[in-house]
């Protein structure tokens, strides 16, 4: 029981999330004023989407997860998931955007905006915000994220710094996980750019780049391949051991997350295309009722 009850810690990172709960109950009240209350209903069950997102990434960080993550690989790999996968799909379906801006007061909001989505000097800035959200690009960002940051020497340079580790392993992590559950999940005002099929392709490939990386951690290897869990006081699991349970995590996590994704988008898919047989037989390049493929 000690190892849930004990360790818990402060992070600064209480305080940023307590500041963007109350920006986005700001906003939220000011959008009320002037929305009809179906839309503020709606408003008001997406923030409970959000909150338990922003929970799940606190729970990552100050609970003993973060803790035994220091001392355990397998915890290590928990905590990835929760901030890479988890805490991402609830903030996306949370739809925070528009209440978090109308949070802030007026005189600073409208010009503000205006000078980021007019101004020249602002036109960098709006091509890496297209950049990041272009699509395959966000897609590809987050899967580059999670392979190099579980590369050993990069791995363990993360262990051993925690500036490294918080802010550009963890960082990394959850704004990749963002972008790229933005092109799975409709978050108003912010709409996919990848079509169905294409987001059922991303689920697929991410599904199985996370299961090479499961079987990297312990199928290809015999040994434990980051020297920051050798040898650590305390610890009677050995490393390999404990690498070994992490990739099992990884492997059987994926299809958490993965399964329910695939079977929504699916559905979506038949709804699209109107009926399984209309879907497959577009994924195999068919139309019309005699067959006929697309290229005739």
């Amino acid at each position: 029981m000690s190892y849930v009850t004990d360790h818990w810690s402060f992070d600064p990172f209480l305080i940023v999330v307590a500041f963007v709960v109350v920006l986005h109950e700001l906003g939220l009240h000011n959008l009320k004023r002037r929305s009809r209350p179906e839309r503020s209903r709606k408003r008001r069950i997406s923030s409970l989407l959000f909150y338990a997102g922003l929970a799940v990434l606190l729970l990552a960080v100050v609970s003993p997860i973060d803790y035994w993550a220091d001392y355990y690989f397998f915890v290590h790999m928990i905590e990835h998931i929760l901030i890479m996968f988890f805490a991402p799909i609830l903030i996306v379906a949370g739809a925070p955007w528009l209440p978090l801006v109308h949070g802030f007061p007026v005189g600073m909001r409208r010009p503000v905006m205006r000078a980021v989505l007019l101004d020249n000097w602002a036109r960098p800035l709006r091509g890496l915000g297209r950049f990041l959200t272009g699509g395959w690009v966000a897609i590809v960002l987050f899967n580059l994220v999670m392979v190099i940051w579980h590369v050993p020497a990069l791995f363990d340079l993360a262990e051993t710094n925690r500036y490294v580790h918080i802010w550009l392993m963890h960082a990394s992590f959850f704004v990749t996980g963002v972008l790229f559950w933005l092109q799975i999940i409709p978050s108003y005002p912010i709409k996919p750019k990848l079509g169905t099929g294409a987001q059922i392709g991303a689920i697929l490939g991410t599904n199985v780049v996370m299961i090479f990386l499961a079987m990297a951690l312990s199928i290809f290897t015999n040994h434990s391949l980051y020297p920051v869990y050798d040898h650590l006081p305390g610890v009677t699991l050995s490393p390999f051991a404990s690498q070994q349970i992490g990739a099992a995590i990884l492997w059987v996590c994926g299809d958490f997350w993965a399964l329910p994704a695939l079977s929504l988008l699916f559905r979506r898919a038949m709804a699209e295309e109107g009926g399984a047989s209309a879907v497959f037989d577009k994924m195999l390049h068919v139309s019309g009722p005699l067959g006929r493929t697309t290229g005739e």
